[in-house]
C-alpha cells in the first residue's frame, strides 16, 4: 500500500485516489516521519470506522482511549487520520479544516459532531411545504460558525405551485444566499448543483426527515446508495431512512455527506460568533443600544425594539435571535 510522503511532498506523491477524498497541502503538511498511509473516515461502525486509503477501504476498531476523549476530539465522518507504519491502526487524527457540530438531543447537552472538513453545506428543505424560517436559520448560522458555505437546496420542484414566494422570504434572512429548487429524482434538474461539485470537494446535506435527502443522494449518485422509504399519500413526504452519517464519493470526484434526519438542532457557543452572519443586522442594532449588556425586552433606549416598533425588523426574527442566544449562553 503507497504511503504519502511525510517530507514537505505528501500532497505531491499522493495517489490520484486521495485527492479525490478531498486530500491536500493542509493535510499533507501534517504528516511526520514515520507514518503510514492516511486515510479519510467514510463512516462510523458501531464498534470501529470504515476508512478510504486510497483505493483501499478497510474498517478498523476504535481503541477505548478514542471514547475516554471529550466529544469533539473523537473521530467523526470526513476526518482525516494517520495510521502506525503497518497501517493497521490509527495514530492520531489529523487537524481539521472545520467541524460540524451541534448540540445533541435531549437533556445531556452533549456536543454531537455532524461532519469534519466540509466545503459546502446543502440545507434541504421541501418546496412545496411553507418553510421553516427558523430551522433555516439555525443551519445558516450552523455553517456560519464553521466556515462553511451555503446553499438552499428546493427539493419536491414537481410538487411546488409557490416556489417564488418560498425564495423570497428566505431571502429576508441573507440576501446573497444561494438557493436551487430542484426535483430530487431528476438527474437534469439536480445537474443545478454542479457548481458546487468540485474534484475532491466534500458537500454535506442536512434538513429534517422526508425532505428527499436520500433521494438527492442517489440522483447524485446515479445509482441507489441510501434506502428511501414509501412516500406518504397524505403530504408527499417519504420516510426518512438514513440512520448514519456516511460519505458516498461521485463520479465527478466529489464527496457526499448524508445524515440523520434531525428533530431539532441546537446549536454549540462559539464565543463572539454564537449568532453572527445570519444574524448580523442583528447584532449591529443592537451595539446602538443603551446598555451593553440590553436583553432587547423592555429596557430604555434599546434599539432593537425600536427597529421592531418602526417595522424594520420583524418580531418573529428578534425572538428567533434571542432563542438562539439563550442556547448559546446555556451551553457555554
Amino acid at each position: 500500500m503507497p504511503a504519502c510522503a511525510a517530507n514537505g511532498l505528501g500532497f505531491l506523491s499522493a495517489p490520484n485516489r486521495l485527492i479525490t477524498l478531498g486530500w491536500g497541502p493542509f493535510f499533507a503538511d501534517q504528516l511526520r516521519a514515520g507514518d503510514g498511509a492516511p486515510g479519510r473516515i467514510m463512516a462510523m461502525e458501531r464498534t470501529g470506522a470504515r476508512i478510504a486509503l486510497g483505493d483501499d477501504e478497510r474498517t478498523v476498531p476504535l481503541g477505548g482511549r478514542w471514547y475516554r476523549l471529550p466529544p469533539e476530539d473523537r473521530p467523526t465522518v470526513g476526518d482525516w487520520v494517520a495510521f502506525d507504519a503497518a497501517a493497521e491502526r490509527i495514530e492520531r487524527l489529523l487537524a481539521r479544516r472545520n467541524v460540524l457540530k451541534r448540540i445533541g438531543a435531549g437533556t445531556r447537552g452533549e456536543i454531537q459532531l455532524m461532519g469534519a472538513n466540509i466545503d459546502t453545506l446543502f440545507i434541504v428543505a421541501a418546496g412545496h411545504e411553507a418553510l421553516n424560517l427558523a430551522r433555516i436559520e439555525r443551519y445558516l448560522n450552523l455553517a456560519e460558525q464553521s466556515g462553511v458555505e451555503a446553499v438552499l437546496v428546493l427539493t419536491k420542484r414537481d410538487l411546488a405551485a409557490a416556489s417564488k414566494d418560498q425564495v423570497q422570504r428566505v431571502r429576508g434572512l441573507r440576501p446573497d444566499l444561494s438557493i436551487e429548487c430542484v426535483d430530487a429524482r431528476n438527474a437534469a434538474s439536480v445537474e443545478a448543483l454542479t457548481p458546487w461539485r468540485r474534484l475532491g470537494a466534500t458537500v454535506a446535506l442536512a434538513g429534517p426527515s422526508g425532505v428527499g435527502k436520500s433521494t438527492l443522494v442517489n440522483t447524485l449518485s446515479g445509482t441507489p446508495v441510501q434506502a428511501i422509504g414509501r412516500i406518504r399519500q397524505r403530504d408527499g413526504k417519504g420516510r426518512h431512512t438514513t440512520t448514519r452519517r456516511s460519505l458516498h464519493p461521485l463520479s465527478d470526484g466529489c464527496l457526499l455527506l448524508d445524515a440523520p434526519g434531525m428533530r431539532e438542532l441546537k446549536i454549540p457557543a462559539a464565543g463572539e460568533r454564537d449568532v453572527a452572519g445570519v444574524l448580523e443586522d442583528i447584532e449591529i442594532l443592537a451595539q446602538r443600544c443603551r446598555f451593553a449588556n440590553c436583553r432587547h425586552g423592555d429596557e430604555p433606549d434599546c434599539a432593537v425594539q425600536a427597529a421592531v416598533a418602526a417595522g424594520a425588523l420583524d418580531r418573529g426574527r428578534l425572538e428567533r435571535y434571542l432563542l438562539l442566544k439563550e442556547e448559546a449562553a446555556r451551553h457555554r
